[in-house]
């Protein structure tokens, strides 16, 4: 049986958006997909058997439908390895439907807004979260996503691997807020600061 391809990605925390942005064009980066809304579904067992064994089954609808499995994430302190299959669906709510007739309940919602660049064989999205900015960096190769991340002014021991809900169960154990879903109107009352979520701003210079 063939494996499942993999997602190889790492991800860093922004103070600077427009500025970041920037520097992304300025290294020879081409805009693929410009600022975009995009909602996910994930999916579960009633039981939340997915989520105990750090798997996830999501339905993502942006400029397509994407309904998408990860698998565990594999052991690497540099960047985030995990099996990801995905495929484009014709229509969200058929698959919707589809997931629920099988058993699968939606778990969680959350959203984001999304701009993707591409340099070479790696993806650049500059991510637009209901609690704070982030780029991530996606391609096959770790070195060259280090090397990349160099060369946007990132400090390489900011990064993260946790995935964005790790973060919100995070931010949601320290502050003890009662909510399921990660969406802007959820959160638009919270104040949430980088130490909220555990993670340190990347693009700050080091020696400040």
């Amino acid at each position: 049986m063939n494996k499942p391809p993999l997602e190889v990605e790492v991800k860093f925390y922004l103070t600077d958006m427009n500025s970041y942005e920037k520097r992304v064009r300025s290294i020879g980066a081409s805009l693929v997909q410009p600022r975009t809304h995009e909602l996910n579904y994930r999916f579960d067992t009633p039981e939340m058997s997915l989520a105990r064994e750090h798997r996830v089954l999501r339905l993502r609808q942006d400029t397509a439908t994407i309904l998408t499995y990860k698998g565990p994430a594999q052991s690497n302190d540099a960047v985030s390895i995990r099996p990801e299959i995905e495929l484009e669906v014709s229509d969200f709510q058929a698959a919707k439907d589809l997931l629920e007739a099988l058993g699968f309940h939606m778990s969680v919602k959350y959203e984001k807004w999304r701009t993707v660049y591409r340099m070479g064989d790696l993806e650049i999205t500059l991510d637009e979260m209901p609690f704070g900015n982030f780029t991530e960096i996606e391609g096959g190769d770790p070195a060259a996503i280090q090397k990349t991340a160099s060369m946007l002014a990132l400090n390489w021991s900011a990064r993260i691997n946790s995935s964005y809900m790790l973060l919100f169960d995070h931010l949601k154990t320290g502050k003890n807020l009662q909510l399921n879903d990660l969406t802007f109107d959820e959160l638009r009352s919270v104040v949430v600061t980088c130490e909220d979520l555990g993670v340190k701003p990347a693009d700050i210079p080091v020696f400040l």
